[in-house]
């Protein structure tokens, strides 16, 4: 069973974004959110909000009990939204174009499932 959280129009750069995500990607809910906690990015807090709405939506949608331990960050991707158009004043009366990128935040959480042991 899986959940997923999508967080739209983050006013940070997805390469900002993609080096704080590349920590956290498959590793246990728990683990991730320590990893996060000590971490001095402020794309850090977002990420963080993200995975545990998933981890409630898998609450809402799942009937059966399960351990917070049991969950894995399956898959957590930064994509690129729709960037602000800017123009900053350069000299001899030119203008320059400013990029103010945002970011698409998709975090899927799923159970980990038992081991079999043969």
């Amino acid at each position: 069973m899986e959940a997923r959280a999508v967080r739209k129009h983050i006013r940070s750069s997805p390469l900002k974004m993609r080096r704080v995500i590349n920590l956290v990607r498959g590793r246990s809910v728990p683990e991730a959110v320590a990893i996060l906690d000590y971490m001095p990015q402020q794309a850090t807090e977002v990420v963080e909000k993200t995975i545990r709405s998933a981890v409630y939506n898998l609450m809402n949608k799942q009937d059966e009990r399960f351990d917070e331990g049991e969950l894995t960050v399956k898959e957590i991707r930064a994509d690129e939204g729709p960037a602000f158009k800017r123009y900053r004043a350069r000299a001899r009366g030119r203008a320059a174009p400013i990029r103010k990128r945002t970011t698409h935040l998709t975090v899927v959480v799923a159970v980990r499932e038992p081991e079999e042991v043969a």
